[in-house]
């Protein structure tokens, strides 16, 4: 039983000392270096394209949702939410950084349910938030504020795709682009949300 006790000891220490000498993968490779990169399944395309534009604005956006969450006043209701629409970023970044097959129409992974569950948030958040008649210029608490910076990246992430739908001449799921369109609704009203909290009047746009 001894023998066999150290023997198991002698094997724990063996495989930590190998994964210790293991070389740790690098971050860079230098395939890029020349202005390529390549989606998933390797097909290189120039980092300027249309595709890359659509899927690294998503990353923008995801991140700009990051800097929301890292907040401390951040309250537990959108953090929650906050992190689930990050991860689902992640999935549709990696849906559109692989190149359709001609004649496809691959989907995303995205439901009714999905939708219907940020439509859910936003009505929640509208009916805590006080009715206004006029229009909101970005602003109030610095929170409110983040999140309306990232709403314009939704925006502009939305746009993003709808262009690179159009130059490729390619599908892309219609889920994708309600669910985003539903996104920048949802961050418009939780930033009134977030000021309506933090007892901060909205700025109102005057002629």
């Amino acid at each position: 039983m001894r023998a066999r006790v150290v023997m198991l000891a002698y094997v724990r220490i063996s495989v930590q000392r190998k994964c210790l000498k293991m070389a740790k993968s690098n971050l860079y490779t230098r395939t890029g270096d020349s202005g390529e990169t390549s989606l998933v399944g390797g097909e290189r395309v120039k980092k300027w394209c249309s595709r890359l534009e659509a899927y690294g604005t998503l990353d923008e956006f995801s991140s700009f949702l990051g800097v929301v969450l890292s907040s401390p006043s951040c309250p537990r209701k959108l953090h929650d939410q906050l992190l689930e629409v990050q991860n689902e970023l992640f999935n549709l970044g990696s849906y559109l950084a692989t190149s359709p097959a001609e004649g496809t129409s691959p989907t995303c992974g995205l439901t009714d349910e999905k939708l219907k569950e940020i439509e859910t948030w936003i009505d929640t958040l509208d009916e805590d938030t006080p009715r206004i008649r006029a229009f909101v210029l970005p602003g109030g608490c610095e929170l409110a504020a983040h999140v309306h910076v990232a709403r314009t990246v939704c925006r502009r992430a939305e746009r993003r795709i709808y262009s690179m739908r159009e130059e490729e001449n390619c599908f892309v799921d219609p889920k994708l682009l309600s669910y985003l369109n539903r996104l920048s609704d949802y961050l418009f009203i939780a930033a009134r949300w977030l000021n309506c909290q933090a007892g901060v009047e909205e700025i109102i746009w005057r002629r």
